[in-house]
């Protein structure tokens, strides 16, 4: 009996190890205890505008009828009463939208900031008081797809979003996603696209450029191989369930075999 003890310490002790290597490749941001506050070489994110975007644009002034030909709305039934809703801006490929009495202005690259600086400064040849201009993206959008619990694809309303933000929509990685090894996809203004690695191990990954998301970026977090290799298993089914369930089956198996002598 004592032989089947001293087997059952040792896969106890076998599993522990097992499980803390597998903790150590799902944690986020490991050592993350150590990454000192700066603000020296970094600057708040704002995004940029790219072909194919959606923009609305509001001019406002105190005299509603001298700001009215500036903005874009919407064509409406006779027959309703609800407010009149404003007409979005297309991007074309070549970066440019078609401005109420402006023309053609470029926007491709210039954050919402900048756009409205450069609106405010075309208008002053029309208008005697300052206006206040507002830009918004209405179609700021980024996916999840892979190894998280609800891969879909999410609108963005504040315009602003991280990875972790992006993953906790999607209900965070399985236990099966790999943390060191997603794949973040991006297409630029010019047309480019990349492919980029991220490490969410990495306590580090917070001062990386991609740390944030642009418009129409997609997250793949790519399954590691206890998933590929089972692909057929439920997600439920976790490694630390199937590992305790054949550590008892083999210790029933021994003591079994040790009654029987």
């Amino acid at each position: 009996m004592n032989r089947v003890i001293r087997i059952l310490i040792f896969s106890l002790s076998l599993l522990c190890l097992v499980s803390c290597g597998s903790r150590k490749r799902i944690v986020y941001l490991q050592d993350a205890e150590q990454v000192k506050y700066s603000n020296t070489s970094e600057q708040l994110y704002d995004a940029q505008i790219k072909p194919k975007d959606l923009l609305t644009i509001t001019v406002n002034t105190y005299d509603k009828e001298v700001s009215a030909p500036f903005n874009l709305f919407m064509p409406s039934p006779a027959t309703t009463t609800s407010q009149v809703a404003l007409q979005p801006y297309l991007v074309d490929n070549e970066g440019y939208i078609d401005f109420p009495v402006l023309g053609k202005i470029e926007v491709v690259g210039k954050t919402k900031t900048q756009l409205e600086s450069l609106i405010k400064k075309k208008l002053s040849a029309y208008l005697t008081e300052e206006p206040v201009v507002n830009v918004r993206f209405v179609n700021y959008q980024i996916s999840v797809i892979g190894e998280v619990s609800r891969p879909n694809s999410f609108t963005i309303a504040n315009e602003k979003i991280n990875v972790f933000e992006a993953l906790a929509l999607a209900g965070d990685m399985t236990i099966y996603g790999r943390r060191d090894n997603v794949k973040l996809i991006r297409e630029h203004s010019d047309g480019g696209k990349e492919i980029i690695i991220l490490n969410l191990n990495d306590k580090n990954l917070i001062h990386s450029p991609y740390f944030y998301l642009q418009q129409n970026d997609v997250l793949y977090v790519e399954p590691n191989k206890a998933r590929a290799s089972s692909s057929n298993v439920s997600t439920s089914t976790t490694l630390w369930i199937s590992a305790t369930s054949i550590l008892i089956s083999v210790a029933n198996l021994l003591i079994t075999i040790y009654k029987l002598k």
